[in-house]
């Protein structure tokens, strides 16, 4: 392999060098016909000639080019040598005081000449070699585009640079109507999403239905995609997503190798977060800035889905100091790391602790300082819960407890308290403690804000402001990851009951919403909602709660595979401390919406704080002794609603 580029490079100047003996001649033909040089002039004139371009072709290394892959650039360097070719040899002449043609364009002739017998070859050459791949390629599969302008037209040249392109693309939907009827690039906007059912009845009728749609990224989600994939479905046609702007335009990423030797342009399948995500909602950037600016931040759990995605966001908006606290050691690395490539301004600490230890606690929050605390740690896995109950009390009850108390010592100004659906009406242990651990949040926000009388947070007036919502797409333990897993062995896709609901959010959106929570509860605003004063909770709207069987389907088909034909769905029964449905309110505490979009506020039950920490310091003690019945009953009491469901049975 190592001789073949010496080898490629000598055969190259033999050809280059028959190339301008024929030249020559060409050139006085057609620069003075009537006149012709004697024979002894021709071997001097062919060597000066073979010489003045292999002199000339030196700088732009005309020897090493590669004749089947020529392109513009190669043509450009061989006009620049044929031009420096054709005067050095006119001057030899010239200097030499030999025969020459009396037509004084000889040069200019000479160099048009000999750049057309030198390009030529090499035009013909790429011709035949993309021929060639096209012969050897499969047929590239008609798709049907659907997006803007800009990522139509994108996705088109990336096709048209793919030296084996898998696709072409028959037709275009527009996002806007008036778009309809125009071109792009020669392809014929067809319509937009809404009108795919008759475009492909009529490609139908034509028989020229597409093998894909392929979307531009993220500009379809939520129901106009759930639609647009029912449409697909019927004409048995699958839907794919084209790679994101930044992975089609080479000028704005690195070459991968594979992609130097033509691999294809790769189509990714639509992701379920796609589907169920909803429209971006308006929130207070700037409020959420002059929060975060500045300040000292302390995210617990900061390895989980929740608290990783805030410590992202957070870091964004310039805190002063963030430090990242989780139990577990590889989590809490892998967010710091990806924090130190993406904000290595941001001056950061990962520490590794555990909420329940006191005095670890107290010690580190005494040593940081926090001003705004966002509390995401907690065993959040039903059955895991009730597998371990006293686990889930000491870090779900009487963790959100010890920072709470250590916070407020430390003069926070504000803790965010991230709860959950499973609080309403408890059926599990983690559902009730963090119920019980709401309460106690709860009662602390309305012990500051009735003796601090509405003025700003000082020492010992720490808002505590509670945010209440469900499933989170695609969290540690949750129900999307497993059905890929499931999907991946070619299943069954196990779902506990055909009826089983659950509301879904996107960690991106739900993490945005609690930070606007957080903007609205931390102080005194006007627009304030008047039931955070009597103990009210933020809960996030959070939509239509989805089956989890049509989940499930919808997966399998995103797959491309059939339900129950390809992939079995196979129903195993409610586990223990499980719910058919979960809420996000309980009948005293009816949904209030405040002029905040995305944004209820509920007004549960309220206590007393300090029967509330006594109750805490109760259940702990009962935990640390290994007795979970004691702890279970003053659990029940706390939480009259708890009706802990151990066997799993519908409710």
């Amino acid at each position: 392999m190592a001789r073949a580029a010496p080898n490629r490079v000598l055969l190259n100047i033999a050809l280059d060098s028959a190339l301008a003996c024929l030249a020559l001649p060409l050139a006085l033909l057609l620069a003075d016909p009537g006149a012709w040089p004697p024979g002894q002039w021709w071997p001097a004139a062919l060597l000066g000639v073979v010489a003045a371009l292999q002199i000339a072709g030196l700088p732009l290394r005309l020897a090493r080019q590669y004749w089947r892959y020529a392109g513009l650039p190669d043509l450009l360097a061989i006009a620049g040598a044929a031009v420096g070719a054709a005067l050095l040899f006119w001057a030899g002449l010239l200097v030499l005081g030999a025969w020459r043609p009396g037509n004084a364009a000889f040069p200019a002739i000479h160099a048009v000449v000999l750049g057309l017998v030198l390009g030529a070859p090499r035009v013909l050459g790429r011709l035949h070699q993309g021929r060639r791949t096209a012969e050897a390629a499969d047929a590239p599969q008609p798709v049907l585009l659907v997006g803007d302008g800009d990522s139509a037209d994108l996705f088109i040249r990336a096709l048209a640079g793919d030296r084996q392109p898998g696709y072409r693309v028959t037709g275009l939907l527009a996002l806007r109507a008036r778009q309809a009827g125009r071109r792009i690039q020669g392809h014929p906007i067809l319509g937009t999403p809404a009108d795919l059912p008759e475009v492909l009845t009529g490609m139908r009728e034509a028989g020229t239905l597409p093998a894909a749609i392929v979307l531009a990224p993220r500009h379809i989600q939520g129901p106009a995609l759930e639609t647009l994939l029912d449409t697909a479905d019927r004409f048995g046609i699958p839907v794919r997503t084209a790679p994101t702007l930044t992975a089609l335009d080479p000028a704005a990423r690195p070459v991968l190798e594979a992609e130097k030797a033509g691999q294809r342009l790769r189509l990714q399948p639509v992701v379920i977060e796609d589907l169920l995500d909803r429209a971006q909602l308006p929130l207070d950037r700037e409020g959420m800035a002059r929060l975060i600016q500045g300040r000292r931040v302390l995210v617990t759990g900061a390895g989980g889905t929740i608290g990783g995605e805030l410590s992202r966001q957070v870091a964004a908006l310039g805190p002063a100091q963030l430090t990242l606290l989780d139990h577990g050691e590889f989590a809490l690395y892998e967010i710091d790391l990806e924090l130190r490539e993406r904000h290595p301004e941001v001056p950061r600490r990962a520490v590794l602790a555990d909420i329940r230890d006191e005095a670890r606690i107290r010690r580190l929050v005494e040593d940081i300082r926090p001003e705004l605390v966002f509390h995401a740690a907690a065993l959040k896995h039903v059955p895991m819960v009730e597998n371990d109950p006293l686990e889930g009390l000491l870090t779900n009850a009487l963790g959100t407890r010890i920072i709470a108390d250590a916070a407020r010592a430390a003069d926070c100004r504000a803790m965010v308290f991230i709860s959950t659906d499973k609080a309403v009406n408890p059926t599990s242990v983690m559902g009730a403690s963090k119920r019980l651990a709401e309460m106690y949040c709860q009662a602390l926000d309305m012990a500051a804000r009735s003796a601090e009388g509405g003025v700003q947070p000082t020492a010992g007036g720490m808002r505590c402001v509670t945010v209440r919502f469900g499933n989170v797409l695609g969290s540690t333990g949750s129900v999307v990851p497993l059905f890929r897993r499931q999907l991946e062995r070619g299943g069954p896709l196990t779902v506990t009951h055909p009826d089983m609901r659950r509301y879904f959010m996107t960690v991106r959106e739900a993490v945005g919403l609690v930070l606007q929570a957080s903007v609205i509860g931390a102080d005194d605003r006007e627009d304030q909602p008047p039931e955070l004063r009597e103990g009210g909770i933020f809960v996030l709207d959070m939509g239509k709660p989805v089956k989890i069987v049509d989940l499930a389907r919808r997966m399998i088909r995103l797959a491309g595979l059939r339900p129950e034909i390809d992939v079995e769905i196979r129903f195993t029964g409610l586990r223990p401390g499980e719910k058919l449905y979960e809420e996000l309110f309980h009948g005293q505490e009816p949904p209030r919406p405040t002029r905040f979009e995305g944004l209820l506020v509920a007004t549960p039950r309220t206590a007393d704080p300090a029967l509330v920490g006594r109750a805490i310091d109760e259940i702990a003690a009962a935990c640390r002794s290994g007795n979970p019945r004691a702890a279970l009953t003053q659990l029940g009491r706390l939480v009259p609603e708890f009706d802990h469901n151990t066997n799993g049975q519908i409710l």
